[in-house]
């Protein structure tokens, strides 16, 4: 398109003719190109007004606005449709009060309904009529619903149950798909639905706690309630909320993403075969551990984010939803849409509309009745694409609007992004993405998804990928920033060095990958070890790194904060039923005479840096010095100097580099204090006062961190 500037040249190109019809000609001529011009322009500014906000802020997205447009489209009849049908989203989202079971003050008794569409005939039984098949049938109503109602003499709250489904083709007990407590025979293992009233008394006490600060600087401690004590066991709600929160208020975290929440029949699937959507897994505990856990956290100004699995469900007939109903296309789709073959599991339908109303039904129920602050949904990619993103290289553009793009699913999404922020308005949405969708955390009305973060699931990638196939001398700092700095345009990132995706068995942890071995045999106080103390060293600046610079949030793994060593594995068959790698040594961080302690002393510092700075919410990070033959990187950052010397020999005197501003400044932060396992080779206390080129002067030793800021 021809810009304004062109009449420049116009005008010089007139004044070369003086003859008359030139004249004549060129003015005419120039008259309608300015008249072109002006009317190319009006129309662009007409065109750019009716572009989707997400489109305006990236242009390379400008032949996807059909595209793009079209989730807004499809999102604004979706949710219309449930307006008009169900009032508004929130109503649309209580289906738990309805379905399930319910006790009614006024009856005095309990309603039990069930959606099985496809079911020749239900009938409820438990240890109230001794399982009997035939006692207490169920009426089919409406749209699939059938429904019992029994006096409070006859079913007791706390009461084994289960409803014997007769289908077309085969009968089976199965477990209500609205139970809200599931609990294990120890000795049949098998699973039983339990009568549990939600509307039971439990003092909250979390009234005035609030999220709108803790969301602009998000600090996640990730945690799995079962491996988070170091007896060979099972961990608990109680334990947890008894000797780690603690630990995490300590250390500064002001966030906890809980995993494996809801109930999974299988310990070792790390809870991501789910079977009862609606049920707090009863291995830790009763539902009220649960709530006590969650108003504790609160109480210590910490949120509590769950890790939601609504990407694929368990494939047990026994326990789960799969053909619950005695049809293969209750829940999820039919056929080879409805598997997952590479997770061995069952994907749901989200273009119907009783699995949307069960779903959203999920995440109102999670934020209302135990006080959830938010979510981090698990397996996205699969969600979006209709490969799931097996085997596919999202190297184009047309992979994330034209290739197997699954709009019902991502119209869930957005649908689910929008009742938790009307339910509670600074909730925390968090996405498990490895494709890098644009707009994911961009609101719908731009034509985004909703989230509010996504993970930045490329920089433990990257990590390892360094840690195994690079020697310290071939580190590239210009990748170092980039793969750090590289994130879309105002859509939020949450950092991290390593989650339990890098932990669990088959892996290593980063502590492991840089120690291996010698942390077995090193690792006391009084014992030089050079591969520990490289191990200390990169392991302290890592993390500095990704906190800082990586993104506008931040997470750390249980444990990973001191080094935790070897991986995690649960029992299985392969390893005798062993829990010895599924629990979390914290006699190591408190031994006095082990080295585990100094990692954990430089991960409080950091994370209470970080928190006092505000670093998270700033502006990213900006670039004032790269040294390659140093291996020296430095940075600002919400007025803060961060100082990188990556190099295993260079400590080098005297080294200068931009300030940003004169004045004086001191090290608040530095890697290399004795506290932090380090060889106190810098001087915490100095002042270092700009000079006249207001350039900073400091002793940088090798593999050493700092962080200035200016008094």
């Amino acid at each position: 398109m021809l810009k304004m500037g062109a009449k420049v040249s116009l005008f010089f190109f007139y004044e070369q003719f003086t003859d008359y019809f030139s004249l004549l000609f060129n003015y005419l001529f120039y008259n309608s190109l300015l008249t072109t011009i002006f009317l190319s322009e009006q129309n662009y500014g007409i065109h750019m007004s009716k572009l989707p906000q997400l489109v305006k802020d990236d242009p390379w997205l400008e032949p996807y606005q059909d595209e793009i447009s079209g989730r807004i489209k499809r999102y604004k009849s979706a949710l219309k449709f449930i307006e008009s049908e169900y009032k508004d989203l929130k109503s649309f989202a209580n289906q738990y009060k309805y379905l399930g079971f319910n006790y009614d003050e006024n009856a005095k008794g309990w309603w039990y309904r069930e959606w099985a569409p496809g079911a020749k005939a239900l009938n409820l039984i438990g240890g109230f009529n001794d399982w009997n098949r035939h006692s207490h049938p169920l009426h089919l109503t409406d749209n699939g619903v059938w429904e019992i109602f029994l006096n409070g003499n006859e079913l007791e709250d706390g009461t084994l149950v289960k409803v014997y489904v007769q289908g077309e083709h085969a009968s089976r007990d199965r477990i209500p798909a609205y139970i809200h407590r599931v609990v294990q025979d120890p000795e049949t293992h098998d699973f039983s639905g339990m009568v549990w009233r939600l509307d039971k008394p439990f003092k909250w006490t979390d009234k005035k706690f609030k999220l709108d600060k803790i969301a602009t600087n998000l600090l996640i401690y990730e945690a799995h309630i079962g491996i988070a004590q170091e007896k060979e066991d099972v961990g608990s709600y109680a334990e947890f909320t008894e000797n780690v929160l603690p630990r995490i208020k300590d250390l500064g975290y002001n966030a906890i993403q809980l995993m494996a929440i809801q109930e999974h029949p299988y310990y070792g699937s790390f809870g991501y075969h789910v079977s009862n959507f609606f049920a707090a897994s009863s291995r830790f505990g009763t539902p009220d551990d649960l709530r006590k856990l969650i108003n504790t956290a609160h109480g210590m100004g910490i949120a509590v984010i769950m890790d939601i699995v609504h990407s694929h469900a368990v494939k047990n007939l026994s326990e789960g939803l799969n053909e619950f109903d005695g049809t293969d296309h209750q829940y999820f789709h039919a056929g080879g849409r409805g598997e997952h073959s590479a997770w061995d599991s069952k994907l749901f339908d989200y273009g119907k509309t009783e699995v949307k109303q069960f779903l959203l039904s999920n995440v109102r129920y999670w934020l209302e009745e135990f006080h959830f602050d938010g979510f981090r949904f698990d397996g996205i990619t699969s969600m979006l694409y209709h490969h799931h993103g097996d085997f596919t290289q999202f190297d184009h553009y047309d992979k994330y609007f034209v290739e197997g793009v699954d709009w019902e699913s991502l119209i869930y999404l957005q649908l689910a992004n929008k009742l938790m922020h009307d339910i509670k308005p600074n909730a925390i949405s968090i996405a498990e993405d490895m494709s890098g969708m644009p707009g994911l955390c961009r609101k719908q009305e731009d034509g985004g998804i909703g989230f509010d973060f996504r993970l930045g699931m490329g920089i433990p990638d990257f990590w390892i990928k360094y840690l195994k196939e690079k020697r310290d001398e071939d580190w590239n700092i210009h990748e170092l920033w980039s793969v750090m700095s590289n994130r879309r345009f105002k859509e939020k990132t949450v950092a991290y060095a390593e989650s339990h995706d890098q932990a669990i068995v088959g892996d290593k942890t980063t502590a492991f990958w840089l120690m291996d071995k010698e942390m077995y045999y090193h690792m006391q106080v009084n014992d030089d070890n050079m591969v520990i103390d490289r191990g200390i060293a990169l392991h302290k600046m890592i993390r500095l790194l990704t906190a800082t610079l990586g993104g506008e949030a931040y997470l750390n793994f249980i444990g990973n904060e001191f080094g935790h060593p070897e991986w995690i594995d649960f029992p299985r068959e392969g390893n005798g039923w062993s829990y010895k790698y599924a629990r979390r040594q914290w006699s190591l961080v408190e031994d006095e005479n082990l080295k585990y302690r100094f990692l954990n002393n430089f991960d409080r510092a950091m994370i209470h840096m970080v928190r006092k700075e505000n670093i998270l919410p700033s502006l990213p990070g900006k670039q004032l010095n790269m040294d390659d033959e140093n291996k020296v990187m430095i940075y600002e950052r919400n007025n803060l100097i961060f100082l990188f010397n990556f190099s295993p020999t260079n400590s080098v005197p005297d080294y200068r580099f931009p300030s940003i501003g004169k004045g004086n400044y001191k090290i608040i932060l530095n890697s290399d204090s004795p506290g932090f396992g380090g060889f106190n080779r810098v001087d915490d206390q100095m002042n270092y006062p700009t000079q006249e080129d207001e350039k900073l002067s400091v002793y940088l030793p090798n593999r050493v961190a700092l962080v200035m800021k200016k008094e």
